[in-house]
């Protein structure tokens, strides 16, 4: 009877692994259909951006040209208009018309210069835009890759691990870690070689050195004025994705000052009053055990502000003998806690990986909340699984 008992669960974990392996290889290749379409979309924006910029510079060149053309019919008006003697009515007549022509060319192509340059603007905010839904794409398909890995994994393996609860957690702690190295790995490579980024930056300074030789100061002044500002705002955003990817202040100074940096930028960030404490005697956990808590914690702060609008978010964290508690409370809108797990939102989809997050480490996740009353999210996870596995 106890023979027959493991085989059919043995069976029926074989067909439940079996239908989440098709459902997540069919999600898998959906995402990776939108990152195509991202790509493409990718492609054909830069290829626009490059030729609005070589438009923007025809155009510039042409302004000088008319600018040059138009003083020299008002000198042209002013000698026939004053010499009444050489020059006939019709002279006259000419010489005004011509420099009105030119007056009304110059201004047409000034105002194409003016949405040409607004045109640029718009399409390097897309390209960034559609950049990072790429990131994206990229960072998911690799989990459900790593995630696949481990599920099609053999079956006797599987219901042994399904049988002792430390190995389970054990298994959520190589999925997180493998998880953490894949960022360490986008991180190496965006730092390595934004090589998009930079491309538009060249095509401008590009446009800068035209000028330069043309001796159009004015204009180099307010191009170089904004490209400094472009320059600024990648370098501050690639130092943000790599930082959020894979906090480096994690492996080498821990996981509390690097909640605290978090926070602090939060705080910045968001306008929102946020503190942070810790209790109880801080110590070291395993590299993906803080990796783990670190992402609760910006996982429940994202949530926060994308969703309560809150004024001020507590984040305590309290180490306690083999348990790890984190409370994050914000005095923000509030919701129904039982109508929110019923239905699956948009606010709730946080909450869900959250949880998920959680039951892997074989921890515990309360939520306590009401409409106009605030959210506090408490998570208790135990940290005596390597102690376990020892």
């Amino acid at each position: 009877m106890g023979q027959a008992s493991v085989e059919f669960q043995a069976d029926a974990i074989d067909r439940v692994i079996k239908n989440t392996i098709d459902v997540m290889e069919s999600s898998k290749y959906q995402i990776f259909e939108i990152l195509q379409v991202a790509r493409d979309e990718l492609a054909a924006l830069n290829k626009e951006l490059q030729r609005v910029m070589e438009e923007t510079d025809e155009t510039l060149q042409k302004v000088d040209k008319l600018e040059q053309q138009y003083h020299r019919s008002r000198i042209r008006l002013t000698e026939v208009s004053r010499d009444f003697v050489r020059y006939t009515e019709k002279d006259i007549r000419i010489a005004y018309e011509k420099a009105t022509e030119l007056q009304l060319e110059l201004m047409m192509t000034r105002e194409r210069e003016v949405y040409l340059r607004s045109r640029r603007d718009e399409l390097q905010m897309r390209v960034r835009s559609v950049e990072n839904s790429v990131e994206r794409a990229e960072s998911i398909g690799s989990q459900m890759s790593v995630v696949l890995e481990y599920l099609s994994g053999e079956l006797g393996q599987v219901t042994r691990i399904v049988e002792s609860a430390k190995n389970r957690q054990m298994i959520g702690l190589k999925i997180i870690l493998a998880q953490e190295e894949e960022r360490k790995r986008i991180a190496r490579e965006i730092h390595d070689g934004p090589a998009q980024m930079l491309a538009n930056l060249v095509l401008r300074t590009e446009i800068v050195e035209r000028m330069l030789v043309k001796q159009e100061f004015g204009l180099v002044q307010a191009e170089v004025i904004d490209l400094k500002g472009q320059v600024r705002y990648s370098l501050e955003e690639m130092r943000k994705v790599i930082f959020n990817l894979r906090p480096m202040a994690l492996d080498d100074l821990g996981l509390i000052p690097t909640l605290r940096k978090y926070v602090h930028d939060y705080e910045e960030k968001t306008k929102i009053r946020t503190s942070f404490e810790t209790r109880g005697k801080e110590h070291r956990l395993s590299s993906a055990m803080e990796a783990a808590v670190y992402r609760l914690v910006q996982e429940a702060l994202s949530n926060a502000a994308k969703h309560a609008y809150p004024s001020y978010v507590l984040v305590e964290i309290t180490y306690q003998a083999q348990l790890i508690k984190i409370v994050v409370k914000d005095n923000g809108l509030g919701f129904n806690v039982k109508k929110i797990s019923e239905q699956a939102n948009r606010e709730s989809f946080g909450l869900v990986g959250m949880r998920e997050r959680v039951e892997l480490l074989e921890g515990r996740m309360e939520i306590q909340s009401a409409e106009n009353q605030g959210t506090t999210i408490v998570i208790h996870i135990p940290t005596n699984v390597e102690k376990g596995k020892e």
